[in-house]
């Protein structure tokens, strides 16, 4: 602030002089500017009991620089985080960049709830077929894979903040996760190996499923991402 208004005070008589016709009468003198804690000179030429001195002289001591725009010329000083205009008022600096939004937008929030509940109900359907048996061929668990992965695109789709980009991948790790475990039961189905009643309940992974489940439903009711090591 203090070099800023040394400089303000300074900038009422820096310009450029150029005599014109009929200014003959005005006597010039030259004499040097020394700028405290600065090292440098600039030629200082006074008429009419006014100093006058180089502006790219001064910015070169101060090791700030100029820029022009049309008729204003700007003065910036190193550390101000601010410009000076050539009457020594602060120049109009460039609006901010709007901040970034925030938290779990509500698009998102609304896709991965879809997702989430076509994940719960893949779940679910693989959970009857274990405990009464499966149903005969295979394809009747794509109906379910499918809806979830095409819940899971749209969810993707409606990525607009940081905290959607975190919470998108601990869906898509739930994703991941069921289709693994459908996977496993199918693949024991196929081997003739025994599948207990409650192999489901008893299964890590569908335990870490359920958890993953109760976590992205929490976050999307406070609609704030939060770190959830049971999707990993």
């Amino acid at each position: 602030m203090r070099k800023r208004l040394f400089v303000a005070g300074l900038m009422s008589g820096l310009v450029l002089f150029a005599a014109t016709p009929g200014e003959s009468q005005t006597v010039q003198q030259s004499g040097t500017l020394f700028v405290s804690g600065r090292s440098g000179q600039a030629t200082v030429i006074q008429a009419d009991s006014r100093s006058f001195v180089d502006v790219e002289a001064l910015a070169r001591i101060v090791n700030g620089t100029l820029s022009f725009s049309g008729s204003r010329i700007v003065l910036t000083l190193p550390g101000t985080g601010g410009a000076m205009g050539m009457s020594g008022q602060p120049a109009i600096q460039p609006a901010a960049p709007p901040a970034a939004p925030q938290g779990l937008s509500r698009d998102f929030v609304r896709a991965g709830i879809e997702a989430g509940a076509e994940i719960r109900e893949w779940r679910s359907a693989l959970e009857t077929a274990v405990r009464y048996g499966f149903p005969p061929g295979d394809t009747w668990i794509d109906r379910y894979s499918g809806a979830a992965a095409t819940a899971l695109s749209l969810t993707s789709a409606a990525i607009s903040t940081d905290d959607d980009r975190k919470a998108f991948q601990l869906l898509n790790n739930a994703y991941n996760n069921m289709q693994s475990l459908s996977t496993k039961m199918l693949s024991a189905r196929k081997n003739m190996n025994y599948i207990a009643p409650d192999a489901l309940q008893n299964d890590p992974l569908d335990q870490k499923i359920v958890a993953c489940g109760q976590a992205l439903h929490a976050m999307a009711a406070t609609g704030h991402y939060q770190d959830a090591s049971v999707c990993q």
